[in-house]
């Protein structure tokens, strides 16, 4: 591996708890379908809770609010003759709205569902990664820190060029 190449993905996920049960999507993978958390990466231009809302939304077909940050995880992905792949992923908790019904979902996803832990716990084969479980393990445990926990620093136009402070 390089490291001058090298870069982590930064993904976003979301936890969603409702009765009980925790919002999920069923999508495929390489390694067939799976079970996560609404979840995707970051993109260009957005913040961590912009980016949050959006992955949720397409991929569940719910509006989502961030309420506040449950962790931060860096998992390593071992690939065959390549240097595999390290993510770091900001968990969010919050609430949906209903279902918008004529949305599309992203093209992987097969469907949302919603399940309680001790479901999620008693088929880890099915989960996309073991953050899956833990993400929620630490929701449970009422890991919480706040949203401006996660400061987001923009330069725009309007920044003195005189500051020289980054």
């Amino acid at each position: 591996m390089n490291p001058e190449t090298w870069a982590a993905h930064v993904t976003v996920a979301a936890i969603v708890e409702r009765d009980g049960r925790f919002l999920l999507v069923e999508e495929h993978t390489d390694h067939g379908l799976r079970l996560n958390q609404p979840a995707g990466h970051l993109e260009a231009g957005e913040t961590l809770a912009e980016a949050v809302v959006r992955e949720t939304l397409e991929e569940s077909a719910h509006p989502f609010t961030p309420e506040a940050l449950v962790g931060v995880y860096m998992t390593h992905f071992e690939r065959p003759a390549a240097a595999g792949v390290t993510y770091l992923r900001f968990t969010y908790c919050g609430s949906v709205g209903e279902a918008e019904a004529h949305r599309a979902l992203d093209p992987d996803i097969v469907r949302t569902l919603w399940m309680s832990a001790d479901e999620l716990r008693a088929c880890p084969e099915r989960h996309r990664t073991p953050l899956v479980m833990r993400c929620i393990d630490d929701y449970l445990a009422g890991r919480r820190f706040p949203l401006d926990f996660v400061h987001t620093h923009s330069v725009g136009p309007t920044r003195s060029s005189k500051s020289g402070n980054p």
